[in-house]
């Protein structure tokens, strides 16, 4: 095995086609008065204890303890939420240094229930389905569960090299990943669900075992030749429709095609292989142009939990799966490595802050499968698949753990580095250092408009500190140590690029204004036409039942019967103490609901409703207090002639 320094989830060999360079884990660490560091903070309290406790009551861990003669529980998958909450533990470890009891028993139980040949799935190790292994493909996530023990083996190297827990999963990985090398290394198969592929490719960075890599690179090949059939859904669910090289667009199961496409970038920048990186970029970005909600979720459709057809993006029925979120973070993370494009950068911020951080409770222990931007008064939300709120677990527990494992991994995509210099993409308070430069980020970031950087390392020369400008900010302000600075002639490819000598204590304050503004969907966005959603920053707000006014001319009117003032103007509140520290105040208009049929004629103008101040809050704050109501997209109130 190569020699082993702590780093992330993602770490290009040095031969790799790489724009920029992940810093190892140790050289970033958030504030846990931030909002990024308070996040991590409570995944390790909350969310990673919780996701524990999840999986013995649920069964998940008695499937793996082949002694006690339990009928097996769960989804035929439930391995890998076992996986996702071990990596998720071991991230965890390596990030504060608390050593984890759950990951030692769970590296004990794995090894007691693996096979002799290195399988390793307890639900195909049942007696009733053993004779099924390997014979159900399109079905079975054999080697998706497989991907994700090999991630949580490169995640336990990779935070605690030489602890024993970890050498133990990794050797356990390596026997199953030896084994898929043996069984399908010249075989047309692959796997209906793809993830194995990535986590084939971090298995090779780690262990410099190319086999690994030549599988991944094959399992990707060996997509869009219809070896798995129509299935329920079509090959699209599975992406076996279109080689990946030759795809002109996202389609199918959300999910499996982030996946895929993440392992596509693992294998093209480490092969060399510009063509295939191309393609994932291109795909990446037809799903960005006219399939991503505003929130940077993607999913449209429930039936398939499916890409859409191009602006096929209802509020309501959005799908927008946490995990595909997740899988959308991943993949963009790798393409910005891969070619250092800001729009990468910008995305992962979108992701974070609305379609990500919705997914889980301000607690840390209730969570969202599907995220939608809308809900309708009455709305059913008695079952799991539409919950009004967060549910504590699901049948298909796929999201709480990988909130968990990403969370506790997250400084690991805050900045990137090197000798000659620094790049920040995340804004979060804490420190951050890479190649002998070492600054301190101070920001309450993204409720405050500023951030303030010191030098803190040693005087080593000059060096470039390269500050991201998000693509929504028109105004930026810049001063070093005190004095005002041009910023825009600065500013090339979106990064604010400052070459100079930097001596420790230098500070630079860079201000990214972000008055709230309304954004309106592209005209072919049906579904959102002539409405507007209120965005500051990068957060996107919302409208929630229990914001609406108590008192005033407002009160009383329903949510559905509210309509946005186009021409006036948005203001800003500030709290110390409640849900949101920011909160938008948007002037609305009440529409005059008359009753009668569903359907009538047109009247000739609209009768002016009561009008005043409604209280908007972040969208990934709502379903925190009770339930009701909600959405993101407002209709705009028609102007009189």
């Amino acid at each position: 095995m190569r020699d082993i320094e702590t780093h992330g989830p993602v770490r290009p060999t040095e031969q790799a086609l790489s724009a920029l360079r992940p810093l190892p884990a140790s050289a970033v660490r958030l504030a846990r008065d931030g909002l990024l560091g308070g996040w991590q903070a409570r995944n390790a309290t909350a969310t990673l204890p919780h996701c524990v406790e999840q999986l013995g009551a649920h069964g998940n861990l008695s499937n793996l303890s082949r002694v006690s003669g339990d009928a097996y529980a769960g989804m035929w998958f439930a391995d890998s939420d076992v996986h996702k909450t071990l990596e998720a533990a071991f991230w965890e470890a390596g990030r504060s240094g608390d050593a984890s009891a759950f990951a030692g028993e769970v590296a004990a139980l794995l090894e007691k229930a693996q096979d002799p040949d290195g399988y390793l799935n307890s639900y195909y190790q049942d007696p009733e389905h053993r004779g099924k292994q390997w014979a159900e493909l399109h079905y079975s996530h054999e080697m998706y569960t497989a991907g994700h023990l090999i991630q949580a083996a490169v995640a336990a190297v990779r935070s605690a090299p030489g602890d024993a827990a970890a050498e133990q999963v990794m050797s356990i990985a390596r026997r199953f990943a030896d084994l898929l090398v043996q069984r399908f290394g010249a075989s047309d198969e692959v796997d209906g669900h793809p993830e194995v592929e990535t986590a084939l490719a971090e298995l090779y960075r780690v262990t410099g075992h190319r086999p690994y890599l030549d599988l991944a690179a094959r399992f990707i090949e060996n997509r869009g030749r219809g070896v798995l059939g129509e299935g329920r859904f079509g090959a699209a669910y599975f992406q076996d429709h279109e080689p990946v090289r030759s795809a002109p667009e996202v389609a199918g199961h959300v999910v499996r095609q982030l996946y895929l496409l993440a392992g596509a970038v693992d294998v093209a920048v480490e092969t060399g292989d510009r063509e295939l990186l191309a393609a994932a970029e291109r795909l990446c970005d037809s799903a960005l142009d006219s399939r991503t909600y505003l929130t940077g979720g993607q999913g449209s459709r429930h039936r398939d939990e499916a890409f859409g057809d191009p602006y096929e993006l209802p509020p309501d029925r959005a799908y927008a799966e946490t995990c595909a979120a997740i899988g959308s973070f991943q993949l963009v993370w790798r393409l910005l490595l891969a070619t250092g494009d800001v729009k990468y950068a910008d995305e992962m911020e979108r992701l974070l802050y609305n379609g990500i951080a919705t997914g889980i409770a301000v607690d840390g222990t209730a969570f969202f499968y599907s995220n939608p931007l809308q809900l309708r008064t009455g709305h059913d939300g008695s079952h799991e698949d539409a919950p009004s709120q967060r549910l504590t677990w699901y049948s298909c527990a796929c999201c709480p753990p990988n909130l968990a494992r990403l969370m506790a991994s997250l400084h690991t995509y805050v900045a990137t580095g090197g000798p000659d210099g620094l790049q920040l993409h995340l804004y979060g308070g804490g420190t951050v250092s890479a190649g002998g430069h070492t600054v301190d980020v101070r920001t309450s970031y993204p409720w405050d408009e500023q951030i303030t950087v010191t030098v803190a390392g040693p005087a080593t020369g000059a060096w470039t500190l390269a500050l991201r400008v998000p693509g929504w900010c028109t105004n930026v302000r810049l001063s070093i140590n005190g004095s005002p600075a041009p910023a825009r002639g600065q500013i090339v490819d979106g990064y604010l690029r400052l070459h100079r000598m930097w001596q420790p204590g230098d500070r630079i304050e860079l201000l990214l204004a972000m008055p709230p503004r309304l954004v309106i969907a592209h005209p072919r966005v049906d579904a959102s036409r002539g409405t507007a959603a209120l965005v500051r920053g990068p957060v996107v707000y919302c409208l929630e039942s229990a914001d609406l006014p108590e008192s005033g001319p407002l009160a009383g009117v329903p949510l559905e019967d509210l309509e946005l003032d186009p021409g006036a103007s948005l203001t800003i509140a500030y709290h110390s103490a409640g849900l949101s520290p920011v909160t938008v105040q948007a002037p609305m208009i009440a529409r005059i609901s008359e009753g009668g049929p569903l359907y009538r004629t047109r009247a000739a103008k609209r009768r002016a409703g009561p009008s005043g101040l409604v209280t908007t809050i972040p969208y990934f704050l709502w379903a925190n207090r009770a339930a009701g109501p909600m959405r993101v997209w407002i209709p705009l109130a028609a102007r009189e002639a």
